[in-house]
């Protein structure tokens, strides 16, 4: 019996094994979907748009969209597009606004001694 209960116990230890892996082979087995379909030359040209030309070609992007007629695979890829061009769009406004901050700190912090006698020292 110890034999059977060993046939058994490494039966099911395969049973459970191949189960294991058909779970993660039909999740894993799905086609991949690519992490990104930009090319490297692509981010690099989005990366040192000016900001002008971000928010245009954003708003083209947004209008490919809306205006349907795309299929999944464009439409993801318009997408991604315009994800990247929003990212660096807000990038360039957030600079802005630090600069913005910065100078009128600095403003603030010499307005108290603006036009006071110990300006000139």
């Amino acid at each position: 019996m110890t034999d059977e209960t060993n046939k058994t116990d490494k039966t099911a230890d395969k049973t459970d094994g191949t189960a294991k892996k058909s779970a993660k082979a039909g999740a894993a087995g799905a086609p991949a979907v690519p992490a990104s379909t930009l090319t490297d030359k692509e981010r690099e040209a989005i990366a040192n748009m000016p900001y002008e030309e971000a928010r245009d070609k954003l708003i083209q992007a947004v209008q490919a969209l809306e205006a349907g007629g795309l299929n999944l695979d464009q439409s993801m890829r318009q997408w991604e597009i315009g994800e990247a061009l929003a990212k660096r769009a807000q990038s360039l406004l957030n600079d802005v606004r630090a600069r913005l901050d910065a100078a009128q700190n600095a403003q603030a912090a010499t307005a108290d001694t603006a036009g006071t006698q110990s300006n000139l020292d």
